[in-house]
């Protein structure tokens, strides 16, 4: 750690630094790349799971603060990165843990977190009090701001509290143009398995789906593909008529990152040709807004929004309460829920909706991540439930 002289005695030199809009900093020590980012600073609660997190598109924008001290035990590897293209550093851009980085005690790993941090150019601090500003988020709100790592210690103050007041805010950005394919492609890699690593799809696919990309992670393709889907990824200017003519058995609607609002001005026209259709339909995520969107509801910013991997949800059509991965900032109003779109799931935590079902299309969608990664595994069963759905139809 560097330091400086002064009097005889040395301390240590903050080499990071987050500046938050309102002005307030908070020093620490940098590591990753060096340089700044700006976005929205949220808190994720869970314990492990740390580069899926980070490479998730729906964190577009955003700085996350772990919860958790102690980040970086099991290094980092190829294999648990979450976005589509590997190439793209779609996901967030910074970080912050409470603990300095430890090396790596795992048999996956394939590099240290700070080296891995450094060459996706993700901007991370350490040595800061987590807990106090995971209580400022909770009280005031996801807060706009800088996060800035310098090895000399040595920071443009005034430039860095300029930038973090100036910068929007994610409320009415449409940021899925940053994280989603250009183009249409075929997925066909399934889940990872001790020993084995990850799959590829056998055989004759039963059912074809196009998933619409607005920022998807890996661990949903898969687990359509586990299900013997053919799956073709379609980017999210993909028009309603395009979708129709590849013929699909199902269409899934994808996470992402931003202002559903925003996004659903292009996405809600095509989703609702597609209802129309009566071709069967899942959404997460920002799939499930878009959804709701589609069918006249509305959707609104949440204080701290939901990012973790311990949310209790209930499933009304089961009665079972589910422990799901969560991870956005706005949520659905039940409020402004059609009469023919039914409340399926709902936090356990603050209420909030968390599901919906159309009664008069083949279509459903829920809030969190069901393909976990990282999570529990409790929501697999919507991805059958999808399959079902396009059974029946197929059959009809």
């Amino acid at each position: 750690m560097s330091v400086n002289q002064d009097n005889g005695w040395t301390k240590p030199v903050h080499t990071g630094v987050l500046v938050l809009a309102s002005g307030e900093v908070i020093e620490g020590y940098g590591l990753g790349a060096v340089g700044e980012a700006v976005g929205e600073v949220c808190f994720n609660t869970a314990m492990t799971g740390y580069q899926e997190i980070l490479t998730d598109p729906s964190y577009a924008a955003q700085i996350v603060t772990f919860t958790f001290p102690h980040i970086g035990n099991v290094g980092a590897n190829e294999d648990d990165i979450e976005t589509v293209d590997l190439a793209r550093s779609a996901g967030a851009v910074g970080a912050i843990f409470g603990a300095p980085v430890t090396d790596p005690s795992n048999f996956r790993a394939e590099s240290t977190l700070t080296s891995w941090l450094e060459k996706r150019g993700i901007v991370a601090l350490c040595g800061i009090d987590t807990r106090a500003l995971t209580a400022l988020i909770r009280e005031k709100g996801m807060q706009n701001a800088v996060i800035a790592h310098s090895p000399d210690g040595r920071f443009d103050m005034a430039a860095l509290k300029a930038k973090a007041a100036a910068w929007p805010g994610i409320d009415g950005m449409d940021l899925v143009p940053t994280v989603g394919a250009k183009e249409r492609f075929d997925w066909r890699e399934t889940t990872w398995k001790l020993g084995a690593g990850y799959g590829a799809r056998e055989g004759a696919p039963k059912y074809r789906v196009v998933a619409i990309d607005y920022g998807v992670k890996r661990n949903i393709l898969r687990l359509l593909a586990e299900q013997g889907c053919e799956v073709i990824v379609a980017p999210a200017t993909a028009t309603s008529a395009e979708i129709l003519a590849l013929k699909p058995d199902g269409v899934f609607l994808s996470n992402g990152p931003g202002d559903p609002a925003e996004t659903g001005k292009y996405a809600a026209p095509v989703i609702r040709d597609l209802l129309a259709a009566k071709v069967p339909t899942f959404g997460i995520c920002l799939g499930h807004q878009m959804m709701a969107l589609a069918v006249g509801a509305r959707t609104r910013k949440m204080p701290q929004g939901h990012h973790g991997a311990n949310h209790p949800v209930k499933d009304f059509t089961t009665g079972k309460v589910e422990i799901v991965s969560m991870n956005h900032g706005f949520a659905v109003d039940r409020d402004t829920l059609p009469e023919n779109a039914v409340e399926t799931h709902r936090s356990l935590f603050d209420g909030s909706n968390c599901g919906i079902a159309l009664t008069d299309r083949p279509a459903f969608s829920v809030q969190h991540h069901p393909e976990a990664s990282p999570g529990p595994q409790d929501s697999h069963y919507l991805f059958r439930r999808f399959v079902e759905l396009m059974k029946e139809a197929k059959a009809a």
